[in-house]
């Protein structure tokens, strides 16, 4: 019964979250798969709403290659079975994304996040305390962003709310060394017997080279602090974007070997199909997307479910 309210109430929760994504990209399909004839003109109309929801080239050919295949070993004729058929083929693609998010493998288990500046990090560290924390979990939180003016401010009062310590550089002090305050805070954890740490650190852009050195030395501190740490290396990324999600995953992979994606802000946008642009991408080295972002509650990032998600855009 719980498992089913709780499935009851994601759905409901990211149908609302997804609501701008389901207007634009559900009522155009609705309207072009009511019924009629598959042909040509059918598809051509298809990839252009692909397109415009920002699945991409890429994955809009991908897409619709499946499709094909599907209509012709399935002897699909009609325009509305392309509904379920077009589901089937997107869960597909978005299918090896979503994986469990695992803690119980290192203590303190160490987090790191990445990204551009207003991508939403130290928000999200503030909504994965509270998620961890449900899960009966003890977290400490890092201030690594000692660059943002009210980044320390921002992640203490998400501390404060989640009732969470906070491992931050004296107020004082001003571009304090980010390596240093992530350090200071696994020691602590240790000391603390904390299950999680998650680390903040400064937004960036993946041409300001030296911004991007300095995270990788942050990485190695980290590994210093605790071997094989981190154990996570996150990036943020703004649902907002569009296909400029692409660059930002590969040059942060390129310079921290990311381990897995944290979508943000989809309840802003119209274009949700970022997420199938990419599943493509790394069809062939995949990068799990372990939750997503749907409103400004605490509530409001969600781990990662390919079949939900499909549901809620199509519903």
């Amino acid at each position: 019964m719980v498992a089913k309210i709780m499935t009851k109430n994601w759905i409901s929760e990211i149908k609302l979250g997804l609501s701008q994504t389901r207007e634009s990209f559900g009522k155009h399909l609705s309207s072009l798969l009511g019924g009629g004839k598959i042909d040509e003109v059918l598809y051509e109309e298809l990839e252009a709403i692909l397109l415009t929801a920002d699945a991409g080239v890429n994955a809009t050919t991908w897409l619709l290659d499946a499709l094909r295949k599907k209509v012709k070993s399935e002897n699909l004729t009609d325009a509305a079975q392309l509904r379920g058929a077009l589901q089937e083929v997107l869960f597909a693609l978005l299918a090896p994304l979503a994986r469990s998010f695992d803690t119980d493998t290192e203590k303190p288990f160490v987090i790191m996040l990445a990204g551009v500046n207003g991508a939403g990090k130290t928000t999200s560290i503030g909504k994965l305390a509270h998620y961890f924390q449900s899960q009966g979990k003890s977290v400490l939180l890092a201030a690594g962003d000692t660059f943002r003016a009210a980044a320390r401010e921002q992640l203490i009062a998400w501390g404060e709310r989640n009732n969470v310590p906070v491992i931050a550089q004296d107020s004082s002090q001003k571009n304090g060394d980010p390596a240093s305050v992530i350090f200071d805070a696994i020691n602590a954890a240790k000391a603390r017997n904390i299950d999680i740490v998650l680390a903040d650190t400064a937004g960036r852009l993946a041409t300001q080279l030296h911004l991007m050195e300095e995270i990788k030395k942050i990485k190695r501190v980290i590994a210093k602090a605790k071997q094989g740490a981190p154990h996570e290396v996150l990036l943020v990324l703004d649902a907002n974007i569009g296909q400029n999600a692409i660059n930002q995953v590969e040059a942060f992979d390129n310079a921290l070997k990311i381990t897995g994606l944290v979508v943000t802000k989809l309840d802003g946008t119209a274009k949700g199909g970022i997420i199938a642009a990419i599943a493509k991408i790394r069809q062939d080295n995949t990068l799990p997307l372990y939750f997503i972002g749907m409103g400004e509650n605490i509530n409001d990032l969600k781990p990662f479910d390919a079949r939900k998600f499909v549901e809620a855009l199509f519903d």
